[in-house]
């Protein structure tokens, strides 16, 4: 297949694992564009770092097709791809130093001595090392261990970069920080980024497109908003920050919306995918944001979803307060609500409320079960 702008940095027709007979992979399709940053987000299990392994040769699938810029490399080794893998670990040479680490690929290749050090020298000054290269690994903190990492897999000039994991060993100080240099690398060297985590917050702030996986599969695929607003099933909305999910019965369709009572404790209106057959006396579940929801005394006139519950419990969390109400939409709903405009809670435990919000914001995603 000749290469093309179009042509996607790696794709996937139907690659499925098995390991002893057991399934750890079923059947993935995914295309990512040269330049992209995409993540495979799970819970472990899911099956995401043995397809990260099956892009970069360090399994081979048991069905399917791996294909590097439309070129089949089923069987290829992984050491004559052109993707390069920053694992957990980092895996440095603890007797080498910062300079002699990122440029050991690059002497294996016989490269000229000042091709190398110019090309080590950019590449420390794009993860913010320049003038540690004469140190050791030892002498270094962990973020700086893993930019090390970075730039040794980088300077090769990798058509693709798979990154495991990479920050998961850590402290949620520095991680946060690592996501935003992450993405600032990613787009300085313009190389497509494939990254798997088990942490929501990373792939939300780092990816371009990201893939929820689950049990082998990919439950859903797109832009992390996309995701996040519209999430296509019942496991992407639980898995992909905090949802809330209600189940009830269909009393009618209206304008492409399921409208559903619950008589005197309200109605939700909620818009229907497209193929979702929804028809009245069905029963329907959809999930509504906690920050989408507003909450009050008394029922909005104009909310065109209102649900009466009862308070019972209330977090203060400094920035906002989560509220926890039972309502007779199923389980108990969370509310997120941020503390700009009151010192105050809006309401305390045992008090009824009225829960509100527009009807985009609420989504239908399958027939409850």
């Amino acid at each position: 297949m000749a290469e093309s702008e179009q042509t996607p940095a790696i794709e996937l027709r139907g690659v499925a694992k098995d390991f002893r007979g057991v399934p750890a992979v079923r059947g993935i399709d995914v295309a990512i564009a040269p330049g992209e940053f995409f993540s495979l987000l799970g819970p472990s299990g899911c099956g995401k770092t043995t397809t990260l392994r099956m892009i970069g040769g360090f399994e081979e699938p048991s069905a399917g097709e791996v294909l590097l810029r439309g070129r089949r490399v089923n069987g290829v080794p992984a050491n004559r791809r052109e993707v390069n893998t920053v694992f957990q670990s980092y895996a440095l040479f603890p007797h080498m130093n910062v300079y002699d680490n990122v440029a050991f690929g690059l002497r294996r290749r016989r490269l000229p001595k000042k091709e190398i050090a110019d090309r080590v020298g950019r590449m420390l000054e794009t993860v913010d090392l320049a003038g540690l290269g004469r140190r050791r690994p030892a002498a270094l903190s962990g973020g700086q261990q893993q930019r090390v990492a970075l730039a040794r897999a980088l300077v090769n000039e990798p058509r693709a970069l798979l990154l495991d994991e990479p920050l998961g060993a850590l402290d949620l100080k520095l991680r946060q920080a690592m996501q935003v240099e992450l993405k600032r690398i990613q787009r300085e060297v313009g190389i497509t980024f494939v990254y798997v985590t088990h942490d929501q917050g990373e792939a939300l702030t780092m990816s371009d497109r990201l893939a929820v996986m689950n049990a082998g599969r990919i439950e859903q695929a797109g832009p992390p908003r996309e995701v996040y607003e519209r999430p296509a099933t019942r496991f992407a909305a639980g898995f992909i920050g905090t949802s809330n999910l209600l189940a009830g019965e269909v009393a009618e369709v209206r304008g492409g919306r399921a409208v559903i009572s619950y008589g005197p404790a309200g109605r939700v209106l909620a818009p229907l995918r497209p193929g979702l057959p929804a028809g009245p006396a069905e029963r329907l579940e959809l999930t509504v944001r906690p920050e989408k929801i507003e909450i009050g005394r008394d029922r909005p006139d104009d909310a065109l979803c209102a649900l009466r519950g009862t308070v019972s419990e209330v977090v203060y969390l400094g920035t906002s307060t989560t509220y926890t109400i039972s309502t007779a939409a199923g389980p108990d709903m969370v509310v997120f609500v941020q503390n700009a405009a009151s010192a105050d809670d809006v309401a305390a435990r045992g008090d009824t409320v009225w829960l509100s919000w527009d009807p985009r914001h609420s989504y239908a995603i399958g027939a409850s079960t």
